[in-house]
């Protein structure tokens, strides 16, 4: 058979079924072979939106998504998104092209060292230098892209080397199953949250991906400790749990970060510094910090842990919840109720354009708590983080990790294949939308109805409002946007500008059922950033003892 015929059996044996990307001279043979195939290719309009899908697709599923790509521009078109899977502990798989090995010593037309550009962005990554290997190859893709901590990796394929003959079949299947942590590891857990004045949780991204969530609150409520989560982390445990204290991701302090003043011990389970940096909630590196997770903890001055819990997540809440004993004391969340406070507040709010609290109390009154929103990078992603409310694991997906701008749009095309009976809302900014607004396209094409709600501030919302915090000014960050709604109907989608606050809502409704894709022109009001700023600005920020 073809070579590239056996890579397609590859990836069918590693049960792919969608490659996003963009075909190319140096792919053609990969294309061909996929005629016939039970893998959907899903062509894009740029490679950075196929990067994107891949992306997504693989934090929904935990099965790596898959981006293709040819040789030069194609291949570097997708390491923006190949380098956010990986600081977003994404699995994915990325294949490119390459030119015939016979010029592959010399200067030659688009060609460049792809697999050199891509080692700093990937978990692993080579070149296919014979198709006896393909089997191997792609095993150790999948095997390493899909083993914690997840992330990206790479294959470039020769254009010779998919046009050869070849012999060999897909290889088994196999999965890492580990072990749970070591006895001694628990014990000293156990002595140190028993001990504990003011324990927290701090719970992250590796929660979701454990599949842990239902241990998580069965060991916060059996020992009454009050959980917060990263952005990454949303859903985790309930936002209407009592012992839920929201998200905490912002730079400066927040309400959620004001809990973490008086606390003694810091439980990070799941926890990735690259969510949320550790000095952010221990400047002072007084925490004893425990650390549960599948991995080792890395390494942080602001983050020397007392000890590491290493092994699934599940089994080691699960042998704490039954070895520890509750904490003397606890206490109740002085400022949990702000945050709910402050959105039921603001969706009451009549003013235009609209605040962005309500903005996000109209899309949670919107949606089931299956339903899934993709953010964008901007401020409407901080607005998102610490206040829309979450229910359930990974229906609130936020690059924190790399935080790559223009991933919502293309990811709600992967979120809409993955889950075709969930509803699905991209919330981007101006900024972010035009980054990769071709993808409009390829929802149409593919018949993935979702909603696109942009917040419109007609500029960087962020710059502009952290310009303002350090400088009291803003600088090239403004511009002007086209008609949205017409952009909208010219790719056949359907468009809509909000006039008033009272719009949202019914519009929302609107979009959300009627199974076609809908971009909704939002004004938002961005005085409200720094407005936020100094709100935050008079809480306190030293432990009680130290006030």
């Amino acid at each position: 058979m073809k070579a590239a015929t056996l890579i397609v059996q590859c990836l069918e044996n590693e049960g792919v079924k969608y490659i996003f990307g963009v075909p190319g001279e140096e792919n053609m043979d990969l294309l061909d072979a996929m005629i016939g195939s039970s893998i959907c290719f899903v062509m894009t309009r740029h490679e950075q939106g196929a990067a994107f899908m891949a992306d997504v697709y693989g934090r929904l599923t935990g099965n790596a998504g898959v981006c293709l790509a040819t040789l030069g521009p194609g291949a570097t078109n997708l390491i923006s998104g190949v380098a956010d899977a990986t600081m977003d502990r994404a699995p994915l798989v990325a294949l490119t092209g390459q030119a015939d090995r016979d010029r592959l010593h010399k200067e030659s037309h688009q060609h460049l060292d792809i697999v050199s550009l891509f080692r700093p962005v990937t978990k692993w990554n080579a070149t296919l230098p014979i198709p006896d290997i393909i089997p191997e190859v792609f095993r150790k893709a999948f095997k390493l892209a899909q083993a914690e901590k997840p992330g990206a990796t790479h294959i470039e394929i020769p254009e010779d080397i998919a046009s050869r003959e070849t012999e060999g079949h897909p290889l088994l299947v196999q999965s890492v199953h580990p072990g749970g942590a070591a006895p001694e590891q628990l014990d000293k857990a156990q002595r140190i949250i028993g001990e504990a004045r003011h324990p927290i949780v701090l719970a992250g991204n590796g929660v979701i991906r454990g599949h842990a969530s239902e241990a998580l609150v069965r060991f916060a409520e059996t020992l009454n400790i009050p959980v917060a989560t990263t952005f990454m982390a949303k859903g985790t445990i309930p936002d209407t749990h009592p012992l839920s204290l929201g998200a905490i991701g912002l730079e400066t302090m927040d309400y959620v970060n004001c809990e973490f003043l008086d606390a003694d011990v810091v439980i990070a389970i799941g926890y990735d510094i690259v969510e949320y940096a550790p000095h952010a909630w221990n400047p002072n590196r007084d925490k004893k910090i425990v650390h549960v997770d599948l991995s080792p903890a890395e390494v942080d001055a602001s983050y020397i842990i007392e000890v590491g819990v290493v092994g699934t997540i599940a089994s080691s809440l699960e042998a704490l919840t039954d070895q520890v004993h509750a904490p003397a004391t606890t206490r109740a969340s002085r400022f949990r109720h702000m945050l709910h406070e402050e959105l039921a507040q603001g969706g009451q709010n009549t003013s235009f354009p609209l605040k962005p609290q309500r903005i996000l109390a109209d899309l949670r009154a919107s949606l089931a708590h299956d339903d899934i929103v993709i953010s964008d990078v901007g401020a409407h992603k901080v607005w998102l983080g610490r206040l829309f409310p979450c229910f359930l694991p990974n229906t609130c997906i936020i690059s924190n990790g790399f935080a790559a701008m223009g991933i919502a749009l293309p990811g709600a095309v992967a979120a809409k294949l993955a889950h075709p009976d969930r509803r699905v809302v991209a919330v981007t900014g101006d900024g972010g939308f035009l980054m990769n607004s071709q993808e409009l396209e390829t929802a149409v094409r593919m018949a993935t109805p979702f909603v696109v709600l942009i917040f419109n501030d007609g500029g960087l919302g962020l710059i502009r409002w952290k310009q303002m915090q350090q400088f009291g000014r803003s600088t090239y960050v403004e511009f002007h946007n086209m008609d949205i709604v017409k952009y909208a109907e010219s790719f056949g989608a359907k468009g809509y500008r909000i006039a008033s606050a009272k719009e949202l809502a019914p519009v929302l409704r609107k979009a959300l059922t009627s199974n076609t894709l809908s971009i909704i022109d939002c004004p938002v009001d961005a005085s409200e950033n720094i407005l936020l700023t100094q709100r935050l600005g008079t809480l306190p920020s030293m432990p009680e003892g130290q006030r």
